[in-house]
């Protein structure tokens, strides 16, 4: 009995496991590169330690070494010298590696505004996962409106996978990254847009006026003359869907058409229906992944009957043409600005290939060090940082180089 009661427990912590929207990995070609730029940040850190003349007494042995003759010297070093230069260097090696790991891991991006609505969550689900050959992190990935910070999208999308080891550094993005993204934008309202009178395009303006002639000359004179007004509202999240075959975007909105007399109540002239698909390319510039989006599919059909649909056939190709002039321009705009991916400040990926698979698509790069880790650290040193020489003593494992 206590084994079915331990194996039911161990089922339903699985169940309840946070699955990640993101996953990255850094193979060991990259932690290579990673690790000399970290000895050239040591060997610059060396180059400004000033040891002063050491004076004493060791038994009854006397000394007086200056700087200059140290090198000369080295080979002659007691093992109680050795202690004293310990004392000198090691502090100073200890606090380089320590803000050097602190200042990297500060510039990290972990739970932070994208733009003015919503937000992105890239906390560590578990501890990362060390191979002889790379090392494996698992992020939330989720967005979530600024507005609304406690609310979250339950990830119920295929967990993203990480197979190869070629590149230098490679990240996976799951269906649940980028519904999250939408549907964060959707609960901001951000999902929507109005266009009266000069915006709308002026041969639509007149293509809707003909198709709902009937419903407008029955108006007033006031309300015949006023001003139109297209309506786009997004009715429900949009959600993506990743294949081997490319990426898409669902979405499905309502297009209401009004005239909008001054100082009175608008006059509804129809309503419909628009399903839209969209394709979508991913991209990787620095850090910042990028989506180009285009109008792949469209459609429109009435709420009311399909009779009305039929009348409808003719406003497809306005509508579209209207959609891939003056909507996906604006889209486009604000997914081209892209959101950062959590890497520290001052290293960026280059030559990036992107792999789509069922329900996740990869990223493979390389790295480039755009700052060098001084220039990071400088920017992002604490005011009160501690002198790498105060009597703050290195843990035992430092007590020798």
């Amino acid at each position: 009995m206590a084994l079915f009661g331990a194996l039911f427990l161990a089922l339903l912590a699985g169940a309840q496991a946070e699955l990640p929207g993101c996953k990255i990995r850094i193979t060991s070609t990259a932690l290579e590169l990673v690790k000399q730029e970290g000895l050239r940040f040591l060997e610059q850190e060396l180059e400004t330690i000033t040891i002063p003349d050491l004076r004493g007494r060791e038994g009854h042995f006397y000394y007086n070494i200056s700087e200059k003759v140290y090198e000369f010297l080295s080979m002659f070093i007691t093992s109680g010298m050795r202690f004293l230069l310990n004392q000198q260097i090691c502090p100073v090696l200890y606090h380089a590696g320590t803000v050097l790991l602190n200042s990297l891991l500060d510039t990290v991006p972990v739970r932070s505004a994208v733009d003015e609505l919503v937000g992105i969550d890239y906390s560590l689900l578990k501890d990362p996962v060390a191979s002889a050959s790379s090392l494996d992190m698992e992020f939330r990935g989720a967005f979530f409106p600024l507005a609304d910070g406690n609310w979250s999208l339950r990830n119920q999308a295929v967990e993203p996978q990480l197979p190869e080891e070629e590149r230098m550094v490679y990240v996976a993005f799951s269906e649940f990254f980028f519904d999250s993204a939408m549907e964060s934008y959707f609960r901001a309202g951000a999902l929507k847009l109005s266009l009266v009178g000069a915006k709308v395009p002026h041969d639509l303006d007149m293509l809707l006026r003909a198709t709902y002639f009937g419903n407008i000359v029955l108006l007033s004179p006031a309300e015949i003359d006023s001003p139109l007004k297209l309506e786009l509202r997004v009715t429900a999240p949009p959600r993506c869907t990743i294949k081997p075959s490319g990426t898409t975007i669902s979405v499905t909105a309502s297009v209401t058409i009004a005239l909008v007399p001054p100082d009175q109540p608008e006059v509804k002239l129809s309503s419909m229906t628009m399903d839209v698909r969209l394709s979508a390319k991913m991209a990787l510039r620095g850090k910042v992944l990028r989506t180009q989006l285009d109008l792949r599919r469209f459609r429109i059909y009435s709420n009311q009957s399909a009779l009305e649909s039929l009348a409808l056939i003719p406003l497809q190709a306005p509508l579209k043409t209207m959609l891939q002039i003056g909507v996906m321009p604006m889209l486009n705009e604000r997914t081209w600005r892209g959101v950062q991916i959590p890497l520290p400040e001052g290293i960026d990926f280059v030559r990036e290939v992107v792999t789509n698979h069922v329900g996740f698509l990869t990223i493979g790069a390389d790295l480039h060090f755009a700052k060098g880790l001084r220039e990071v650290i400088e920017k992002n040193r604490p005011a009160n940082t501690r002198d790498p020489r105060a009597p703050s003593a290195p843990p035992p494992s430092m007590a020798a180089v």
